[in-house]
């Protein structure tokens, strides 16, 4: 049957509507768009966002930090604002340590972080938060993937020695004695490595280092508290996504940025031999088992946590990280504190975590999960 000029456009318009909507359907289960006013009379809940509750929300938020949690946060703030009609969720990639930065500037209504607020940095944040503190509250887990760009080698495997070996420029060649002893039967070149790291001050660099600290001790002696990369060599860009074009493009690299970049730009990933019976890949359901074993050490209504990075369990890939959402547990300002509640109400509830896996990270834990959403309600 051939179809009229005007039939067929709005075929087309239909399946780009259907194409668009896919995440928001995929996370609600069900295609029902009728709304219903919320308790302020001014947003309003789609039943097609299932349980996300507005309760308030109005308005817009500014946020911004980690670019480790980019990807999550652009699918959260979607479904949210599909939800909450005239409410905005502004984030802002800009980095771990900027995101804190402006926190303690009161630029910002909350920071995403990849490690958990300083001493120093909780003092500071005393004067934006008045009465209260910035607190941690974990959101999303994940692995670091390290990507690479290595023709004709498609399972490479690495220990931590050899991957501090290779960031700090001390192993230059891809046919290195260790990096075959790793690789036996692989077909290694003769390729000068080029070794990617981030730029900005960023908690992902800093996880990295807290990792080869932790498991490589003769081979990586520098900060591991340190956001900015501290080794003298290599090579560096902006960001986890600046990283992940760079390794992307050029034969012979190596770099470090969240699965969910690598994933998306189709970038091979080192398998880590951790020392367990076999070399562990960088997968969400791995990085899950290693967070599990992760324990609270923040107090009160904050959840910061320490992680094992030196765990040697079957199938825990031990390159991970935490981001957390840091907020005022007291003192935050009147008009976007509904917002900020209604916002880390749904990232933190099952829903808002159940869509993080198809993008690459790693639900919370339950045990962790349920404190952080006991926590939020009590923001004020």
């Amino acid at each position: 049957m051939k179809l009229s000029r005007k039939n067929g456009l709005r075929a087309s318009a239909i399946g780009a509507l259907v194409v668009s909507g896919a995440l928001v359907l995929s996370a609600c289960g069900s295609d029902n768009n009728t709304e219903t006013p919320t308790k302020d009379g001014g947003t309003k809940t789609s039943a097609a966002a299932s349980n996300i509750a507005c309760d308030g929300a109005k308005g817009q938020i500014l946020a911004a930090g980690s670019s480790a949690q980019k990807n999550a946060m652009d699918l959260w703030v979607k479904n949210f604002q599909a939800a909450c009609s005239g409410v905005e969720v502004n984030y802002q990639a800009i980095g771990s340590g900027g995101g804190i930065t402006k926190f303690n500037q009161g630029q910002v209504t909350f920071a995403g972080s990849d490690s958990a607020l300083k001493d120093e940095e909780v003092a500071a944040s005393q004067k934006i938060c008045k009465g209260g503190k910035g607190v941690n509250l974990p959101m999303v887990g994940g692995p670091i993937a390290i990507g690479y760009k290595l023709d004709g080698v498609d399972n490479l495997v690495l220990d931590a020695p050899t991957l501090a070996k290779i960031f700090d420029t001390k192993i230059t060649k891809w046919n290195d004695p260790a990096i075959a002893k790793l690789n036996p039967g692989a077909k290694l070149p003769d390729t000068t490595i080029q070794a990617f790291h981030r730029s900005d001050e960023s908690g992902t660099t800093q996880n990295l280092g807290k990792y080869l600290s932790a498991t490589a001790k003769a081979d990586w002696k520098y900060d591991p508290k340190t956001k900015s990369w501290p080794a003298p060599n290599g090579q560096a860009a902006n960001g986890s996504s600046g990283v992940a074009t760079a390794v992307k493009d050029a034969e012979g690299s190596i770099g470090y940025f969240e699965l969910s970049y690598a994933t998306a730009n189709k970038i091979s990933t080192v398998s880590i031999n951790t020392g367990a019976s076999a070399p562990v890949a960088a997968t969400t359901e791995n990085a899950s088992k290693a967070i599990a074993a992760a324990k609270v050490k923040g107090t009160g209504s904050d959840l910061a946590l320490s992680l094992d990075y030196t765990t040697k369990a079957e199938g825990a890939y031990p390159l991970t990280l935490v981001t957390y959402e840091i907020a005022c547990d007291k003192g935050n300002k009147a008009d976007t504190l509904p917002t900020l509640k209604a916002f880390l109400t749904y990232t933190a509830s099952e829903e808002g975590q159940k869509v993080l896996s198809d993008a690459g990270y790693a639900p919370l834990p339950a045990e962790i999960a349920a404190k952080v959403r006991a926590i939020v309600p009590t923001l004020s």
